[in-house]
């Protein structure tokens, strides 16, 4: 089973930037698409970012642009730079593995990393 332990979250301002970073346990990781999710109070978890074990990525609409995913296959890493952020991304910030969608099944969900976009 793997483990994942998210860090890297914060208060910001509107326009600022932050770097989130999700280390996992376990060989399973680099085979694995791997994502950023994030849910907001009183809302659905939604899914942020994906990249494949190849290095595709796809993004959320309301994200396009402003964040990029990628990972580090040799420290069983994954970050999300997030970048021109605006309070509407306010969430707890998860990484998971891709899902159904990407031929995967999830692992149990870390504590994740809160982010708090506010003047």
């Amino acid at each position: 089973q793997v483990q994942l332990v998210e860090s890297g979250g914060g208060l910001v301002q509107p326009g600022g930037s932050l770097r989130l970073s999700c280390a996992a346990s376990g060989s399973a990781f680099s085979a694995n698409a791997m994502a950023w999710y994030r849910q907001a109070p009183g809302k659905q978890r939604e899914l942020v970012a994906v990249i494949t074990s190849g290095g595709s990525t796809n993004y959320s609409d309301s994200v396009k642009g402003r964040f990029t995913i990628s990972r580090d296959n040799a420290k069983n890493t994954v970050y999300l730079q997030m970048n021109s952020l605006k309070p509407e991304d306010t969430a707890v910030y998860h990484c998971n593995a891709g899902g159904p969608l990407y031929g995967n099944k999830w692992w149990d969900w870390g504590q994740g990393t809160q982010v708090a976009v506010s003047s």
